[in-house]
């Protein structure tokens, strides 16, 4: 399980993004973060965009709910998802 950190507002957690895949899913655990395959190239945002879209839609949020507050030019990210509680990311995360 990857460590989650609630906030006031949502859960803070841990991604690793592996861009240019054939097609966009979640792939698991990798060391402490959930790691996800996108479609979209490293190039102009896109692939971090690919990655709010997909966590949005496996979380069951609204992609405004979705943020990544660090490591937007790096493989591994720290995203902030709001108006959500760490029990219901863990249940989600442990679905996938």
């Amino acid at each position: 399980m990857i460590p989650l950190r609630e906030t006031e507002t949502g859960v803070i957690f841990r991604i690793r993004v592996v861009p240019r895949a054939s097609r966009s899913e979640p792939a698991g655990i990798q060391d402490d973060a959930l790691k996800l395959r996108i479609t979209a190239p490293p190039v102009e945002g896109k692939a971090n965009e690919a990655c709010i879209t997909l966590l949005a839609e496996l979380l069951g949020v609204k992609r405004t709910q979705v943020a990544i507050i660090a490591g937007h030019g790096s493989r591994t990210k720290t995203v902030a998802v709001d108006g959500v509680k760490a029990k219901e990311i863990a249940a989600l995360i442990a679905a996938l």
